[in-house]
């Protein structure tokens, strides 16, 4: 198999964070999104809607979307559980997730592709209005977490998981998308400095 990956994105890095908990190696190949190579005709060809990262397995086969591709790898090697363990524990991880996705990463990805200059020539048109809101959403959603972070180590439990994954991810985010790093919220703060410290996060 091979996983085609775009560097520092948060949708790569968090395939790759995910297999370094897993301790599962994969072989990759370096697209360099900086010079729109998951436009090339190579991406396309493999995933149509030009999105890393893209695994193609031994058998010809391809799966996108970074959450998709976590969960082949999950079933192929379920220790450590990174997305539940029972039909509870995988919904909880599931929900947390999706929050985390739609509430956090999108909203912080989107103040970045809608306000910053280097995106121009990306998102298609800039709307400049809807990335200062997502800037509003993303710090409601800070909030919300660190209540929830006040009562448990990690976003869905006891237990890391994809979905600190993801929240990681948005945090990472913050600084290229201009929105300021919530020193005031201690909870969700101790929890990324201890999520971001993990061996993995540097993968």
């Amino acid at each position: 198999m091979l996983l085609y990956d775009g560097g520092r994105a948060p949708n790569p890095r968090r395939v790759r964070i995910f297999l370094a908990e897993k301790g599962v190696d994969v072989p990759r190949k370096a697209i360099d999104m900086g010079a729109l190579g998951h436009r090339s005709e190579e991406v396309t060809s493999l995933n149509p809607l030009q999105r890393l990262p893209v695994l193609e397995l031994d058998d010809g086969a391809v799966l996108t979307e970074s959450v998709a591709i976590c969960r082949y790898f999950e079933e192929l090697h379920p220790d450590p559980p990174l997305m539940g363990v029972d039909a509870k524990d995988k919904a909880v991880v599931e929900m947390w997730n999706r929050r985390a996705e739609l509430n956090f990463l999108l909203t912080v990805a989107n103040a970045f592709r809608h306000t910053h200059q280097a995106m121009e020539g990306w998102e298609v048109p800039q709307i400049q209005e809807y990335g200062e809101a997502s800037r509003e959403k993303a710090r409601e959603f800070m909030e919300f977490l660190d209540q929830e972070l006040a009562n448990r180590p990690f976003i869905a439990g006891e237990r890391f998981s994809i979905a600190d994954i993801t929240a990681m991810m948005a945090m990472d985010m913050l600084k290229p998308a201009r929105i300021d790093r919530p020193i005031d919220l201690k909870n969700l703060i101790r929890w990324y400095e201890s999520v971001s410290s993990r061996p993995s996060a540097s993968a």
